[in-house]
């Protein structure tokens, strides 16, 4: 509380001076400064220079517990649930509320839910899919909520920018701009051959469906204790796709050895991104059927990493891949893709 008004930056120092390090994340008053995570700690304390701001180090451990009792609450309001990060999850609610509104009051119970036992604010977008969930929650920070009914998807993202599309970074923008296209009403009326000319198969129907307001991918709990997944520091920090991807594919080979002992195929493939100031993120993607093909698995991480960093500048520091969705192989058990 005696922070309340003032510019609060949280960093992660390096420990070689009491100014080396990142911003790890900074509130709204800070931001207003032009602080944000990423940059240096020392640039951080030159823009908020003559104001009361507060510096503090980052503490995960603490975060983890607060994230924990929020996400059980969620949990405890959702039909099925999806943690992405610390900060973020999906839930769908259609078998428990019948309609828009009523799915609307409980995002307003769950708000009131998370202030009185947490005392903290959330943001909540409601929307047919998860990609319209997903951009309606960032529309009113902080402390939104957002309603998108199913008719309305269309008039609601043709006048955003690009940008606003998860996957469309400041690389794929201006590229995008090249192209004449920079809102998402332009994007969904481009041709989608000459989107995957430019930007390939996969994120060019990715770019295509989402602009559309299309989206598929259900809402699935990530459950750890079914999931495998192996996770290695890079050799340099970095947002190149193809260094990245050469150590997910040696990651990939080496999840596949734990697959096959197991005896277990998986319908999720998904990557881990640890950026340089330990933001974590995770990815996947649900797949046709249940598998333990080592190639389908390495197209869909390179898809994931693809779409990852379209949207994503920051540089990252470690990488990891994982399968979940696991189902035990029978025996004599044949694959569709065996025959291919």
């Amino acid at each position: 509380p005696s922070l309340i008004g003032r510019p609060v930056v949280v960093c992660v120092y390096s420990g070689r001076t009491e100014e080396s390090g990142v911003v790890a994340t900074a509130n709204y008053a800070a931001r207003g400064y032009g602080v944000k995570s990423g940059i240096p700690i020392s640039l951080a304390k030159k823009r908020l220079a003559g104001t009361n701001a507060k510096f503090l180090p980052m503490d995960h451990d603490f975060y983890k517990q607060a994230s924990d009792r929020v996400m059980a609450i969620l949990k405890r309001n959702a039909d099925e649930f999806e943690q992405v990060s610390i900060d973020e999850a999906y839930l769908d609610v259609s078998a428990r509320a019948a309609g828009f509104q009523e799915a609307a009051t409980l995002a307003r119970r769950i708000k009131d839910e998370v202030r009185a036992s947490e005392s903290l604010t959330l943001s909540i977008g409601v929307g047919p899919n998860k990609v319209i969930a997903k951009i309606a929650s960032d529309v009113k920070k902080p402390d939104g909520l957002t309603v998108v009914m199913d008719g309305d998807t269309k008039a609601f993202l043709s006048p955003l920018p690009v940008e606003r599309l998860v996957g469309i970074g400041k690389k794929t923008a201006e590229r995008m701009g090249e192209l004449g296209i920079r809102t998402v009403g332009e994007l969904a009326a481009f041709d989608q051959a000459v989107l995957t000319k430019e930007f390939g198969r996969a994120l060019g129907a990715y770019f295509h469906k989402a602009s559309n307001g299309e989206d598929e991918e259900p809402v699935q709990e990530r459950g750890e204790k079914e999931s495998i997944s192996r996770i290695i520091t890079l050799k340099e920090d970095t947002n190149n796709l193809e260094k990245i991807t050469e150590a997910a594919y040696r990651l990939c080979e080496e999840t596949m050895v734990k697959v096959r002992d197991r005896r277990v195929l998986f319908r999720r493939v998904g990557i881990i991104a640890i950026t340089t100031d330990l933001t974590i993120r995770m990815r996947d993607k649900s797949l046709t059927t249940p598998t333990d093909d080592l190639q389908i698995m390495k197209r869909a991480v390179k898809e994931l990493l693809e779409r990852y960093l379209a949207g994503n500048r920051q540089e990252l520091r470690r990488v990891g891949v994982h399968v979940s969705g696991l189902v035990r192989r029978t025996e004599g058990q044949s694959q569709l893709t065996g025959f291919l």
